[in-house]
């Protein structure tokens, strides 16, 4: 661990700060309708794309029609791009003449894309032409992080409104989310990648001759418009199979600086919004410092795992002892070295962002624990733009149920008393995360030939690997252990893993909604437990580490921290 390391993490931190109010402020603006400085040039696209679509932007829906909006819309895309995939071979914009992505290849990555996951098993830049990457997935970028905004916003508003049936119109929400915040934004992002070097282009690869006589084929293709939205909407989905550690995604330190704060920059904003939209800024600033905290201990957790020299180098014929001070550099960049590849991990494992700059399969033990942990704690550490903000906020309701049942009051939030019917769907989302990704490692754990089959070590890393995938598809983040490869049953499990992960756990969330909408506003009690105190942000990271961590110990258990202890011994997997 050095200096510069630590310095990076600060400047960072700082940076960040200063971005939550006015993005949270612009937001605010956007999702309520107000009027920002982009309306002059925006709000006439806005009402010609409601007379286009046949939408009444006067009308609201209940919580059931929201969702059913919600569903309906993620349905029909995924649809399409599954179609794209499966005809590629026959459409324009395929110079390399790649031939049509297999039917269960094709599922996995429509699900992938459709639920802000981006996991891919696949290599981009030989499998995917540029109208796939483009109509397809793309486009999925935006529509995916759209509807993780509006979700939120819908539980957002439902705790702001007293004795409401509705709460709000799905189609207006997505419609400014798009236009007013993600397009803008991915466009003025996509030009500053490009000027500093990412490519942004329909051309055949290039072919190079290099000085031993052999030929190199150069892949190139949109990449900048595509990284942009890729970071920006916490998708993760890399144009390369090397993702943000390839050159042409992530060529300099300023564009590394500027992808993961792009991944953080939505997501912390909200946790302003919601402060700004309920009328307690101090809820929201203490909502915003659980999450730091969070993100602060993985981080220096992690960096000090890889900045430890690894104990074990296995050789040809035996395994010595290592002395290397520099850490463990297995799986990164050198150009980016431990304390940005600790960064980087550490906040696309907090976001819904598979995006690497290394290979996560590559850490020490302990190291690798750590993004595993990140995600199975809900990724309510920031998380995905959008569903951070609503993952957390059933931790929220969970935190005020139990300060309630202290002082032996019925809980209240902001006004809004908690009750049975709350709780149920709070816990109903809580349980469906960790059932789904359990259940389905115990499976492939139990088949050898099918879940065993494919993975590159055995032991309790094997086991790591299989528990990371599915734990990365149910959490929607798409990063992976990526020793594990891939086959037919994995491809249309993880499929489901990852539509059950996005939206059979958006379900309770706007029923939460639906309920709290409908409640009165009461005053607050001398037994009210205030959310806006730094008591409360220790509480609510308590509820999140108890409920969160402490239901996957036992996995863990078998996986990383056995490694680790193994590890001491001098076996390797």
């Amino acid at each position: 661990m050095s200096a510069n390391g630590w310095l990076q993490f600060v400047v960072y931190s700082l940076v960040l700060l200063l971005t939550v109010k006015p993005v949270g402020i612009y937001l605010a603006r956007v999702l309520e309708g107000q009027r920002t400085w982009l309306d002059p040039i925006l709000r006439p696209i806005e009402r010609l794309t409601y007379r286009l679509c046949g939408i009444n932007a006067e009308h609201e829906m209940n919580w059931r029609q929201y969702a059913f909006a919600m569903l309906g819309f993620s349905a029909v895309t995924m649809l399409v791009t599954y179609i794209i995939e499966r005809a590629q071979a026959v459409l324009p914009w395929n110079p390399q003449h790649l031939a049509n992505v297999g039917p269960d290849l094709a599922w996995n990555t429509a699900a992938s894309f459709t639920t802000n996951t981006n996991w891919q098993f696949y290599t981009g830049e030989s499998t995917m032409s540029y109208l796939t990457q483009m109509a397809g997935l793309a486009t999925h970028n935006f529509f995916s992080a759209a509807v993780g905004i509006v979700v939120a916003i819908a539980l957002v508003r439902a705790i702001k409104r007293t004795q409401s049936d509705t709460i709000g119109n799905f189609w207006v929400d997505t419609t400014r989310s798009l236009l007013y915040i993600l397009l803008p934004g991915s466009v003025l992002y996509a030009m500053l990648l490009v000027a500093m070097g990412v490519p942004q282009n329909l051309h055949s690869y290039t072919s190079a001759h290099t000085l031993e006589g052999q030929t190199q084929t150069i892949a190139q293709g949109p990449v900048a418009s595509q990284e942009a939205i890729k970071m920006l909407g916490t998708n993760g989905g890399g144009f390369f199979n090397a993702n943000s550690a390839h050159p042409f995604e992530n060529p300099t330190p300023l564009t590394n600086f500027l992808q993961i704060l792009s991944i953080f920059i939505i997501p912390a904003g909200l946790t302003y919004t919601l402060g700004r939209m309920t009328g307690s800024p101090g809820h929201g600033w203490a909502v915003f410092a659980a999450m730091y905290l969070l993100f602060a201990a993985g981080f220096g957790t992690l960096y000090w795992a890889e900045a430890h020299p690894h104990p074990l180098i296995h050789g040809a014929a035996q395994t010595i002892t290592a002395s290397a001070p520099g850490g463990n550099m297995e799986g990164k960049e050198v150009r980016n070295g431990i304390a940005e590849s600790a960064l980087f991990a550490t906040i696309t494992t907090d976001a819904s962002c598979g995006a690497v700059n290394g290979m996560h399969d590559s850490f020490t033990p302990l190291g690798g624990l750590i993004p595993l942990t990140n995600i199975m704690l809900g990724e309510v550490i920031f998380g995905g733009v959008g569903a951070g903000l609503y993952g957390m906020l059933i931790f929220v309701v969970q935190a005020v149920f139990i300060a309630g049942l202290m002082v032996g009051r019925t809980p209240e939030y902001l006004g809004k008393k908690i009750e049975s019917y709350d709780v149920k769907m709070a816990m109903l989302y809580v349980l469906i995360f960790p059932l789904i990704i359990l259940s389905l490692t115990a499976i492939f754990v139990l088949m050898p030939n099918v879940g065993l089959g494919t993975t590159n070590n055995g032991g309790p890393h094997g086991l790591s690997e299989i528990l990371y995938a599915f734990t990365s598809g149910a959490g929607n983040n798409g990063s992976a252990f990526a020793g594990l490869g891939p086959n037919w049953w994995y491809n249309v499990t993880i499929g489901w893993d990852m539509l059950i992960g996005r939206f059979l756990m958006i379900i309770p969330v706007l029923a939460l909604a639906g309920n709290l909408a409908q409640k009165k506003s009461v005053p607050p009690s001398p037994g009210t437990f205030p959310v806006n105190t730094p008591l409360f942000t220790v509480l609510l990271v308590g509820v999140v580490l108890i409920l969160g961590a402490l239901t996957f110990f036992p996995a863990l258990s078998l996986g990383p921290i056995l490694e680790h202890l193994l590890l001491k011994s001098g076996q390797l997997f």
